[in-house]
């Protein structure tokens, strides 16, 4: 064997046991892509009994860099008796530069929607404005040729949100992940306390939606299968299995906002939040060894 032949030989195999021992470059000590925290954010609907200006200082304090917004939000001081969803454009550029000043980012809003093409236009026309990458909702059925076409024109993306069984059509992911693939611009949010509260594992369901995902509502629950029995809780103090959930969100390599949605203590739950979005970032930190 020649002498290049034997050191190219030689590389080679330092090389395999290198890698051998040491892994891939991005993998935890369970073989599973660790990568980067999931992004957190908060839902706005966590503050919806406060005015803006409020809720904007708390975001801060909180250090809270994404936020999904929601039409029907009542602003208060400052911007008279409009809703989010009815801002003017001043209004709408008082609030950005507010949120620019916090470097406070709104990623995306709930939208009640419209009954007609040109209510939907209304929506769409605010987002824009908004500069939002997609708007979450909950539309009829009958309208989502319309809302998809739509959305296209404007080019801001739609996610489909979910409530509970009885109340939402979207409840089931397989059913939401039917609709999904026949409207390219259309995605979903996913909810996963109501997930549970319709008796899905909520990790399940993010394998089924897998890539058509553009955001979440995280949120905990004390019951499975109980619909508007079951009460809110922190994270990770009730049912919701969150390491699971991190798992299949990091095997996804999703790149979304997770908006923390807390829907208890109104007022008084930002140390609840800040709690969850940490509780979160800890499960989803990555952990790869050092050895």
């Amino acid at each position: 064997m020649k002498k290049n032949s034997v050191y190219a030989c030689l590389i080679g195999l330092a090389t395999l046991l290198f890698t051998a021992c040491n892994g891939p470059e991005n993998s935890g000590s369970n073989g599973e892509k660790a990568g980067a925290p999931l992004k957190m954010g908060l839902a706005l609907y966590s503050f919806n009994n406060i005015p803006f200006a409020a809720a904007i200082e708390k975001i801060d304090s909180g250090k809270i860099k994404y936020i999904e917004g929601f039409s029907f939000y009542k602003l208060g001081e400052g911007y008279g008796d409009s809703t989010m969803g009815s801002l003017s454009k001043e209004g709408i550029r008082k609030m950005k530069d507010l949120m620019q000043q916090r470097q406070v980012k709104m990623v995306s809003m709930f939208v009640g929607g419209g009954n007609n093409l040109e209510e939907w236009k209304q929506t769409f026309e605010m987002a824009k404005e908004f500069d939002l990458e997609f708007v979450t909702c909950e539309p009829v059925i009958t309208q989502l040729d319309m809302i998809d076409s739509l959305a296209g024109v404007y080019n801001i993306k739609v996610a489909i949100h979910n409530h509970w069984k009885g109340i939402s059509v979207y409840w089931n992911p397989d059913t939401l992940l039917s609709i999904i693939k026949t409207h390219k611009n259309l995605g979903a949010c996913g909810d996963l306390g109501h997930w549970v509260r319709s008796g899905l594992d909520p990790a399940k369901c993010l394998e089924i939606l897998q890539g058509h995902i553009m955001g979440l509502h995280l949120k905990d629950v004390d019951q499975i299968g109980k619909a508007e029995a079951t009460a809110d809780v922190p994270v990770g103090t009730g049912v919701v299995d969150f390491t699971k959930v991190v798992a299949e969100l990091k095997r996804q390599e999703f790149k979304g906002v997770v908006s923390i949605e807390c829907e208890f203590n109104f007022g008084e739950n930002l140390s609840a939040i800040v709690n969850s979005i940490n509780y979160m970032d800890e499960l989803s930190a990555d952990k790869t060894s050092d050895k």
